[in-house]
């Protein structure tokens, strides 16, 4: 039983080369076909106008013969002037050579027969004085011809004779056949360069297309054009000059770009610094996140051999917004459930403490010891609780302020903190807030005691402005802050896994709500952020 491949191979009528070398062929002949026929039509043309030429100026010639003057309105015509044409005719290859008298009586001819008999022909143009030429038939068949009017020695326009010079058509064809062979050797080189050049030209489509049918190439094609536009991963294919050469929808998606961007260059795609870099460099990479616009991208990267041969590099881009962003709301749930977990430890020791000192008797220090603990604890969930509306960003605030706790760090709150809803996306909030605290602490960390941390959050003029402020060292290079990969911290996380990405997604989060975002460089880092307030109404579009 056949494969459909085998099928599709029988009902192929063969490789794109052969079928092109066929259609070449049949040009190539019908070409010179028309070309040797043009050229015969040519070569007949050009013997028929020499022979023309010939027989008028042979006839003007004789015409002009001070003996043929003479011997016309002499006593014996023939016996003066048939030797003497006969001897031109044999002299010039003429076919015929005829003086006749104006009544049309002939005092020469080839054939002697012939002589005294009336000339078959039109002489009334040499009858008025001009030699003409014409083709015409007479006793020797279809022939070109020349009349010269013979005038009277002395004058110029008395016509006392006529001199017809002819060549048969049979002569001219044998002319012409003559020159055949050397036609049909031209024609023969041109048919053999033609073939040699059709071959050439299909040797190198037969390998350019490895041997494969139009029929295929084309389904190939179709084929791929579904699959690059059905994938859901961005494809780029770049040159070995880091131009692009095809992007399919998602890419175009992903990357924001134009309707056409085939043959630009990478660094005219306005994509971040970072990742034109990485595409321009055209070097091997797996899994490396960019930040690109408003997006979180994986970039993988590798280069195009087919055949050992560098052809450019093919890229893959997967996006991560949505994960990043789930992400960051996974890790502030985890943040706040490892809080609540050391305030379990911490109010279990709390609670031993408690009871001991009810054990004995000291009830006083008690409740002291417990109300002071809790008050104090009431005190920082009261105020997060009463000033800030919106729940995950609450919880997240919470979560930090244990986690600051257990690793030495104070993170206070602004006692003018107040946030209602705002329509900014929640994730986005946590986004950006869990960021620059953590960060923050980290920074806070790296400085002397006491380390603290202080947030401020507030709505004014219809946006909310977010202040982080820390006692660390500062920013080193706050003009490089928030691009991906720029970190302070020690990491063991390879470049591209996530090291230097927190405050990268801060700007784009920022940038992605229509805010703003600076730096001070320190003592001291202060991150302030600025975004627009929405509506419910604006919030849901």
């Amino acid at each position: 039983m056949r494969t459909p491949s085998a099928l599709v191979r029988r009902r192929d009528p063969g490789s794109l080369a052969r079928q092109l070398l066929l259609l070449q062929g049949l040009v190539v002949l019908v070409v010179v076909l028309v070309l040797g026929l043009v050229a015969w039509r040519q070569a007949q043309a050009a013997v028929e106008s020499r022979a023309t030429a010939q027989a008028r100026s042979t006839a003007e010639a004789i015409a002009d013969s001070p003996l043929v003057r003479e011997a016309v309105v002499g006593p014996d015509p023939t016996g003066v002037l048939q030797p003497y044409v006969e001897q031109v005719r044999a002299d010039t290859g003429i076919s015929f050579i005829t003086v006749l008298a104006p009544d049309r009586t002939r005092f020469t001819h080839p054939d002697p027969a012939e002589i005294g008999r009336p000339f078959l022909g039109t002489i009334a143009p040499a009858l008025a004085g001009r030699t003409f030429t014409e083709t015409s038939s007479g006793t020797l068949g279809p022939s070109v011809r020349a009349v010269a009017p013979v005038f009277a020695a002395g004058s110029d326009d008395r016509v006392v004779a006529m001199v017809g010079v002819g060549i048969t058509v049979a002569a001219i064809g044998d002319d012409v056949t003559a020159a055949l062979p050397g036609l049909l050797v031209a024609v023969l080189v041109v048919l053999a360069v033609g073939a040699l050049g059709s071959w050439a030209i299909s040797r190198r489509l037969h390998r350019q297309t490895h041997g494969l049918g139009a029929a295929p190439l084309v389904r190939m094609l179709e084929y791929y054009d579904a699959v690059l536009h059905a994938v859901r991963e961005g494809l780029l294919l770049l040159d070995g000059d880091g131009r692009v050469q095809l992007v399919n929808d998602e890419a175009r998606r992903l990357l924001d770009l134009d309707a056409d961007v085939t043959g630009r260059h990478v660094s005219e795609l306005g994509l971040s610094a970072e990742l034109a870099a990485t595409l321009s460099a055209q070097r091997p990479a797996a899994d490396e996140v960019h930040v690109s616009g408003s997006r979180v991208l994986v970039v993988n990267q590798a280069p195009a051999i087919p055949r050992g041969r560098s052809v450019g590099t093919v890229v893959t881009l997967r996006d991560h917004t949505d994960l990043q962003a789930l992400t960051g709301e996974l890790d502030s749930v985890r943040s706040f459930a490892e809080s609540l977990r050391a305030q379990a430890h911490e109010a279990a020791n709390r609670l031993h403490t408690t009871v001991s000192l009810v054990e004995l008797g000291r009830n006083a220090e008690a409740v002291e010891f417990a109300t002071a603990e809790l008050a104090s604890a009431q005190q920082l969930t009261d105020r997060v609780v009463a000033s800030v509306g919106e729940p995950v960003l609450a919880a997240l605030l919470l979560g930090k302020a244990a986690t600051a706790h257990e690793r030495g760090v104070a993170l206070e709150i602004d006692p003018d903190t107040a946030v209602g809803p705002t329509g900014i996306p929640g994730g986005d909030l946590v986004t950006i807030v869990g960021n620059l605290v953590d960060n923050a602490i980290d920074a806070a960390l790296l400085g002397e005691p006491p380390r603290e941390v202080q947030l401020a959050m507030e709505v004014v003029d219809g946006r909310l402005q977010v202040r982080v402020e820390d006692t660390g060292p500062g920013v080193s290079d706050p003009e490089r802050v928030f691009d991906r990969g720029w970190t302070t911290k020690e990491s063991a996380a390879p470049r591209g896994l996530g090291r230097g990405l927190g405050l990268a997604l801060v700007d784009q989060a920022v940038r992605r709500n229509g805010g703003t975002v600076t730096v001070r460089p320190g003592p001291g880092g202060v991150f302030e952020v600025s975004l627009p307030v929405r509506t419910p109404a604006e919030a849901g579009r």
